[in-house]
C-alpha cells in the first residue's frame, strides 16, 4: 500500500521541515510515502473563504484518482489513539487499499466538493493546529503506527 500526504501550501518554517525530514527519512523502512505540496492560492484578498475553499478544490481533486482512498485530516473527523490509528492503517492494507491520500487543507478548511469526495475524516486533536504543523504531528504518528504494527520498542502505554 502506498500512502499519499496531499498538502495545500509548503512548510516554510526550518524546524518544521527538519523534524518533516527526519520522520520521513525513517518511514522509508516501512511504506512508501508521496508527498505532494500543492502551490497557496496567489492573490487571496480579493476572494472570499469560499471562493478560496473552492480555488483549493480543484487543485485537491485533480491530484485525485477514482481508486484513491481518500482521508481528510480534519477537525470534525474520527479521533483515535496512536494505537487505534495503526489498526486502521493495518484494516486499509489488509483491504487491498492500493493508494491512501490523507488530505491537509488550507487555512479555511475544506469545499464541499473536498468532502463528498472523501472516504473518511480524521481529526489529530479536538485543538485547532496551524496546517504547517499539522503536517509534522501527521508524519510523526504515521511513524508511530508503522512501529506499533512491528512491535517496536518507539511507542510506549
Amino acid at each position: 500500500m502506498k500512502i499519499t500526504l496531499l498538502t495545500v501550501g509548503k512548510t516554510e518554517d526550518a524546524y518544521l521541515k527538519e523534524g518533516i525530514d527526519k520522520y520521513i527519512k525513517r518511514l522509508k523502512h516501512y511504506i512508501k510515502l508521496d508527498i505532494i505540496d500543492l502551490p497557496e492560492l496567489k492573490n487571496t484578498k480579493a476572494l472570499t473563504t469560499d471562493q478560496q475553499k473552492t480555488k483549493e478544490a480543484e487543485l485537491i481533486l485533480k491530484k485525485l484518482s477514482n481508486t484513491d482512498y481518500v482521508i481528510l485530516l480534519d477537525e470534525k473527523g474520527m479521533e483515535l489513539t496512536s494505537t487505534q490509528f495503526s489498526a486502521y492503517l493495518d484494516k486499509k492494507a489488509i483491504g487491498s487499499v492500493q493508494n491512501l491520500v490523507f488530505i491537509i487543507g488550507g487555512p479555511y478548511g475544506f469545499d464541499q466538493s473536498v468532502y463528498q469526495r472523501a472516504n473518511d475524516k480524521m481529526s489529530l486533536s479536538r485543538m485547532t493546529f496551524s496546517h504547517q504543523m499539522v503536517r509534522l504531528f501527521f508524519i510523526e504518528q504515521l511513524y508511530r503506527a508503522y512501529t506499533i504494527l512491528k512491535g517496536e520498542p518507539y511507542h510506549h502505554e
